[in-house]
């Protein structure tokens, strides 16, 4: 596999060179990663210096994500002689737990009804020629406090019935049947 080191040297004039090296392992793990990605896999699939407190030392530091796209973009991926369309969309990431930053209920349409999870709204230039889309911005999306999770035409989920119990003992707060 190529180094991927030599194709974020680009990036230098913007961001430190100990986050390029970081950002080297980091992306390299992810690349020979199956499964769920998370902190934990990427320090065990990184190279020598991609420590778990590496990795969280990267994701802490604030960087230019726009900036490094398009530096990238121009730098990697730029053809002159082709023509590039500009486009963005929403995507949701269905995801379980409660402590996620953002986690909250969005419409998916794959679903066809709101799921709990992060929105990502992504921006993206799409080449003609390679029929590619190359990302130069993503952000997540969060609703606003009491706005309802968005749902085209959406009409009232159906009521489910309480599951049946069991045949068996009555409850203990279960009024006992009249005696006749």
């Amino acid at each position: 596999m190529r180094n991927p080191i030599t194709l974020l040297v680009c990036l230098a004039p913007f961001v430190r060179l100990t986050t390029i090296r970081q950002l080297s392992r980091i992306s390299q793990a992810i690349l020979a990663m199956t499964g769920r990605v998370t902190m934990q896999g990427m320090a065990r699939w990184s190279s020598t210096g991609g420590s778990y407190r590496t990795i969280q030392r990267f994701f802490a530091t604030v960087l230019p994500w726009e900036l490094l796209f398009w530096v990238f973009f121009r730098t990697h991926l730029h053809d002159p002689d082709d023509v590039y369309l500009v486009g963005g969309d929403e995507t949701v990431v269905s995801k379980a737990g409660k402590q996620t930053h953002g986690l909250d209920r969005f419409f998916s349409s794959l679903a066809g009804k709101p799921v709990p999870g992060l929105a990502f709204f992504t921006l993206s230039l799409i080449s003609v020629k390679q029929r590619r889309s190359f990302p130069i911005q993503v952000a997540q999306l969060f609703r606003a406090r009491g706005e309802p999770a968005s749902v085209p035409d959406a009409t009232p989920p159906p009521v489910e019935p309480a599951p049946k119990r069991k045949p068996g003992r009555p409850r203990k707060d279960a009024t006992p049947p009249p005696v006749d």
